[in-house]
């Protein structure tokens, strides 16, 4: 159940003062005390009621919120706890809050690149070491895709905040197909991860273009370069006739139709290439005929040339002749083996 955090002062507050055992404490004392908490803590100065308070104790001996703390009144006033070594901070988390935290931890460390979530490290190295010390002899039930030895993740940081404080940059970059490194100005965008890689979209001499954070290297804040606002594109649309990332200025949406043979059919459905897929025939061996609207680009290719033999495309015919050259530039590889 939900607990605000008024109540959670309170209950933090009655349980130093159980803690302490060179003190008798009545019910008043626990009100006092309590009272003096939100007031050092929230600024709440109107004080509480004996029934709050009384309902703090009765919630906390409870299993509601997993205490079952075992306070007692002896001598028909005083307040303690029955087990002098128990405080409400040493109990043990439940099944369904280890889950919930190793959840939450696994969530966490794919973030760890970002600056916002450095602070967090250590708290998550806590977390994963009570979880460990708590669930013995288990195994993870969520694992994330990643590649931590992936160059340019530590440039996360640097673009994230270049584009969230509209800051050029200075960009040493080196594409796939460059010889050497270029030096030149960058005003980023948008950050976008695609397949486990990191890439940045940006204007570069007027231009958008998209740079993978792994073919950077060097980048720094240019401080005294006025920063281009972005009026190249529009990002909440710019991916929805796209798969992957690539986008070069005149790239025009296509209608793609393609033949998948009745073993890959259901895998194709349950996994669409696009979200525009859809079934124009069905035929009697169980194969179907799709159709998407998209850009047709690399990542698309590749996306095909992964079914090889089991995926034909039969629209448009630009694309039919390259996957033809590819596949016979593909057989020639093979042809002396």
């Amino acid at each position: 159940m939900p607990v605000n955090r008024n109540a959670l002062i309170r209950y933090k507050t009655i349980d130093t003062c159980l803690r302490n055992k060179y003190r008798k404490w009545t019910l008043e004392d626990l009100i006092d005390a309590c009272s003096d908490a939100l007031y050092e803590f929230e600024g709440i100065d109107k004080g509480i009621s004996r029934r709050t308070i009384q309902m703090d104790i009765q919630m906390m001996r409870s299993e509601k919120l997993g205490y079952n703390a075992p306070i007692i009144v002896y001598d028909s006033k005083y307040y303690k706890y029955e087990d002098e070594d128990y405080s409400i901070t040493n109990t043990p988390l439940s099944e369904q809050d280890l889950k919930t935290m190793s959840e939450a931890v696994e969530v966490l460390r794919q973030f760890k690149a970002f600056s916002y979530f450095a602070g967090m490290g250590e708290i998550v190295s806590r977390l994963e070491d009570h979880i460990t010390s708590a669930r013995q002899k288990t195994v993870p039930v969520i694992d994330f895709e990643k590649n931590e030895n992936l160059k340019g993740l530590d440039h996360l940081d640097t673009i994230y905040h270049a584009i969230i404080n509209k800051q050029a940059l200075h960009m040493k970059y080196r594409s796939f197909k460059a010889r050497s490194a270029n030096t030149f100005l960058f005003h980023p965008y948008l950050l976008k991860e695609y397949r486990n890689r990191w890439f940045v979209f940006g204007n570069r001499k007027g231009n958008l273009v998209n740079l993978a954070l792994d073919r950077i290297h060097q980048i720094g804040i240019a401080d005294k370069e006025r920063y281009i606002e972005n009026d190249l594109f529009d990002p909440e649309t710019f991916f929805e006739d796209l798969v992957g990332v690539t986008k070069n200025a005149g790239m025009k949406a296509e209608t793609v139709r393609f033949w998948v043979d009745n073993q890959n059919t259901p895998y194709v459905q349950t996994k669409p290439f696009h979200k525009s897929q859809k079934v124009i025939e069905e035929h009697e061996d169980g194969s179907k005929t799709f159709e998407i609207c998209v850009v047709i680009n690399q990542e698309l290719q590749r996306e095909f040339f992964g079914f090889a033999d089991t995926v034909k495309i039969l629209f448009p015919q630009s694309l039919v002749d390259f996957m033809q050259w590819k596949f016979k530039k593909a057989q020639e590889m093979y042809v002396h083996y």
